[in-house]
């Protein structure tokens, strides 16, 4: 009897190396070219899980999935029994005898990985309070088209050290580029996640209280909003991430060419302006479109075809 394949899981950019990386992106770049679509995902299904609602997630995921000739079941919290009613072990277990590969976007990291550990099926994180790595692997191919390899340039994050924050963090390693925070000393980086990057000794993540000085001479600037579904102190957070705000003054201190990002929904006025926002060096439109194509790639690798 042959040895069982291993599943291939994909939870978290940092668990993976660059080759792996690299090959999704250089597939969903081909799948984004490609004029007419094959289907290689006929006769599969993906399930997705949400928990915490989403517009991208869910469109990009559903779309992408049927394009490429496989099936959808989407799911939200109140419609299924994970972890209340029954365990998320056995949801997993179920759910790997109907579909072959499932979606998670949770609240709670902890039950991304339980359900990884008992799913004999691939699972896909579509966001944690912890990680966001589909969005990052959509923002990569967005840097890429429109200002070449990522490696060796510098990209400024501005705003709190949130969950997208720490997905950069791992692609910084990852892709090896340089990766500028600037935030609050309250919302910086946990001592955790800057331990893990100068242990693996490659990529280069700088942290500071100025965010001038973080933007000076950078290739693209990326915020996300000041309060997320989870927080429940949004006027301290407002104030804390007010000299945070990515706007043409701070747009001015990058390169010319810089380009800005945001993984959306974006609040103009707060985290960005609507100058910046709407003007010519915002690519945030084909950075959502590019959800669909990433994960296109991110699947193709977690099922193998």
């Amino acid at each position: 009897m042959s040895p069982a394949k291993k599943v291939r899981h994909f939870l978290d950019i940092h668990q993976h190396d660059t080759a792996a990386l690299r090959g999704m992106l250089d597939h969903a770049a081909v799948l984004k070219r490609s004029k007419g679509h094959a289907k290689p995902f006929a006769g599969k299904t993906l399930a997705l899980i949400f928990e915490k609602p989403s517009t991208r997630t869910r469109v990009s995921f559903e779309v992408g999935m049927r394009q490429l000739g496989g099936e959808v079941v989407t799911l939200t919290g109140k419609e299924i029994q994970l972890g209340h009613g029954e365990t998320i072990a056995d949801t997993g277990r179920v759910l790997s005898r109907f579909v072959d590969v499932i979606m998670l976007r949770t609240d709670d990291e902890a039950k991304l990985h339980e359900l990884a550990s008992c799913a004999t099926v691939p699972v896909i994180n579509g966001l944690t309070d912890v990680s966001h790595p589909c969005q990052i692997m959509a923002d990569i191919l967005t840097f890429e088209e429109r200002k070449g390899s990522i490696e060796g340039k510098v990209v400024c994050w501005s705003g709190d050290a949130n969950n997208v924050c720490q997905s950069w963090i791992h692609a910084a390693v990852r892709f090896d580029f340089e990766l500028r925070i600037a935030c609050p000393d309250e919302l910086r980086p946990t001592d955790a996640t800057l331990d893990w990057v100068r242990a693996e000794g490659k990529g280069k993540v700088i942290v500071s209280t100025d965010a001038a000085a973080m933007a000076r001479g950078a290739d693209a600037i990326v915020t996300d909003t000041w309060v997320s579904m989870h927080h429940a102190d949004g006027e301290r957070r407002h104030n804390l991430l007010k000299p945070y705000q990515v706007n043409e003054q701070l747009m001015a201190l990058a390169k010319p060419d810089a380009i800005f990002m945001h993984c959306l929904p974006a609040h103009r006025g707060e985290e960005v302006s609507a100058c910046v926002m709407d003007g010519p060096q915002s690519v945030i439109w084909d950075e959502a479109e590019n959800r669909m194509h990433a994960q296109k790639g991110i699947l193709s690798w977690c099922l193998n075809t």
